[in-house]
């Protein structure tokens, strides 16, 4: 098995909390918003009430992403349907990133 292998397999077993506080921790770090706004597509309706265009301005912070994020996912994190993807992208966060 590869590293990148093992790796994978030791961030699949991790429940979905855990790979967020990870993913999210770093991407903080990193002061990442496209990675945050890529996650936060995943949990919300396109449309106009969810992207009305603030997250392009120049004063968008982590922290303003962060809570939106607690504001569509009602600070339970519950993904729905959208889990398997929510999941994959922070694992390919992780693995790219850290």
């Amino acid at each position: 098995m590869f590293m990148s292998d093992t790796r994978l397999a030791e961030f699949d077993a991790l429940p979905t909390e855990e790979l967020r506080e990870r993913a999210f921790a770093l991407a903080r770090q990193r002061r990442d918003v496209k990675f945050f706004w890529d996650v936060f597509s995943h949990v919300t309706r396109s449309n106009g009430d969810t992207q009305d265009g603030w997250l392009g301005s120049l004063d968008a912070t982590i922290d303003d992403v962060v809570a939106l994020w607690r504001e569509a996912t009602d600070d339970d994190h519950e993904y729905g349907d959208a889990e398997p993807l929510v999941r994959a992208a922070f694992i390919d966060y992780l693995m790219s990133h850290s």
